[in-house]
């Protein structure tokens, strides 16, 4: 069994692999919600570059030190991010397919992407349940692999906190990241 998440504070497996963005170094928080993972890298010291698609979560995250919020349909319409790179990707309980090459693309060398979400199994605990946003077996690890970056931890399983669920946890890392931890 993994261990658990909260939708409320910082995912413990984010919190552990913060650390290995590089210091100094941009980071993405895709699909944001209320920002709870950007105040996080923000407290760390990072600049924090938080996008979501609701309005409301964006504004909550005005005026705080060190984050630009940013409001963009990351579904329907350009990629905001071509031509960008970020030392850090985080992403949590989001899975858009048709932008994950986008998304990956934008991780700078050296970087380090921390992804985690729903994935294949999820639907018998409630939503997520359509296929189109839940990670297939050991897919995220395969985008890390197809890239050539080194898997730096991978995990797939049932949780019970804060609900039951059935996730999926990559961090890897592009380049020359050292592990701190």
């Amino acid at each position: 069994m993994l261990s658990s998440f909260d939708e409320k504070r910082a995912s413990a497996w984010v919190r552990r692999f913060a650390p290995l963005i590089p210091t100094g170094g941009e980071v993405l928080d895709l699909a944001c919600g209320e920002g709870r993972h950007s105040r996080l890298l923000a407290e760390l010291g990072y600049r924090v570059e938080a996008v979501d698609k609701n309005p409301l979560a964006v504004a909550s995250l005005v005026g705080l030190a060190g984050v630009t919020p940013r409001e963009s349909d990351l579904e329907n319409g350009p990629w905001p991010y071509g031509g960008r790179s970020f030392a850090g990707i985080v992403v949590t309980n989001y899975l858009y397919r048709p932008r994950v090459d986008d998304l990956l693309a934008t991780l700078a060398d050296p970087g380090v992407l921390i992804y985690e979400t729903f994935m294949v199994g999820n639907g018998v605990y409630g939503r997520p349940s359509n296929p189109d946003f839940l990670l297939r077996p050991r897919e995220a690890i395969g985008w890390a692999q197809q890239r050539g970056w080194r898997v730096l931890a991978f995990e797939e399983g049932h949780v019970d906190c804060p609900r039951p669920a059935v996730v999926q946890r990559l961090c890897a890392a592009r380049g020359g990241i050292r592990a701190r931890l």
